[in-house]
């Protein structure tokens, strides 16, 4: 559902011109491609069909949805051990195709595979990308935005580490226009009180689960994003995106985990440190050293 809503999301924004669905279910794919296809009269035109790994050829970008759902009774960590099997085949495959794609992680644990992915491919660190908190910062701005009853695009404001449970939403770096989101908020009267940064922080960090309750599973929205990455890297915007990729973070070194970063042809350029308080920073440390340390504990 991901990858197809990705594929969806590319051909309403007119981000690629072509686009090529690989699936082990080979009839899922051609059917997936069939009826996004019908869509390409109400946008800009483009070329959508099912393929394989050769097919692949030439790509400039190859979004990874691919993975195995959960077991009953299975840890965290044999489910990572499978995924990184499955992830061991497909970025062979993938990277022999198109050698010169940057790769986009969309399957979760999102910051643990973008390592394993990096791991197993050997690119550069800046060309494997994870969708990381791309999402989860959206949902922060959107939140602040009905609070404040102004644009999210208006919101400057970020979710840092893990995509999960011990994410940091950067109060302190939070902007609204040119100034801090706290004062936007005196200045409106719509001071954000305790009570509202607590249902702003469970909104965030909650979205997933209450989607999940609902309709088993979350694709629009992390589909959407896929798509902004792939216009960021095709018109080589070298716009700010909160990703995932290999680097030092917080002082743990090495571990993939979300920081707002350059975007454009060649992958991450460049990675910014938000001007975060001292328990904020703390945080952002404790939950990439939870990566670090599972990582760690994979065997690739």
């Amino acid at each position: 559902m991901v990858g197809s809503a990705a594929a969806f999301a590319c051909i309403m924004r007119g981000v690629a011109s072509e686009i090529v669905l690989v699936d082990l279910d080979t009839a899922r794919a051609q059917a997936e491609a069939e009826d996004i296809a019908h869509a390409v009269p109400f946008s800009v035109s483009a070329r959508i069909v099912a393929g394989g790994y050769d097919d692949l050829s030439g790509a400039d970008v190859v979004i990874l949805a691919c993975g195995v759902s959960q077991k009953p009774g299975e840890s965290r960590l044999e489910l990572l051990s499978r995924n990184a099997e499955v992830f061991r085949a497909v970025v062979g495959d993938v990277t022999r195709a198109a050698p010169d794609a940057i790769l986009l992680i969309a399957s979760n644990p999102v910051d643990i595979m973008t390592h394993v992915t990096q791991a197993l491919s050997g690119l550069p660190a800046g060309r494997v990308i994870g969708s990381g908190t791309i999402l989860d910062t959206a949902r922060f701005r959107w939140l602040l935005g009905r609070h404040l009853n102004i644009a999210p695009r208006s919101v400057h404001a970020y979710v840092l580490g893990e995509h999960g449970d011990t994410e940091v939403l950067a109060w302190t770096a939070a902007r609204a226009g040119s100034v801090s989101i706290e004062s936007f908020a005196a200045q409106i009267r719509a001071p954000l009180t305790a009570d509202v940064r607590e249902r702003i922080d469970k909104g965030v960090r909650n979205a997933a689960y209450t989607i999940i309750e609902g309709k088993g599973a979350t694709w629009y929205g992390i589909g959407a994003g896929l798509a902004r990455l792939v216009a960021a890297i095709g018109s080589d915007e070298q716009t700010v995106l909160t990703v995932s990729t290999l680097s030092d973070v917080a002082g743990v070194r090495r571990v993939a985990c979300s920081l707002p970063r350059v975007v454009g042809r060649e992958g991450v350029t460049a990675e910014l440190m938000p001007d975060i308080s001292r328990q904020e920073n703390a945080a952002l440390e404790a939950s990439a050293m939870l990566l670090k340390d599972t990582f760690d504990q994979l065997s690739l």
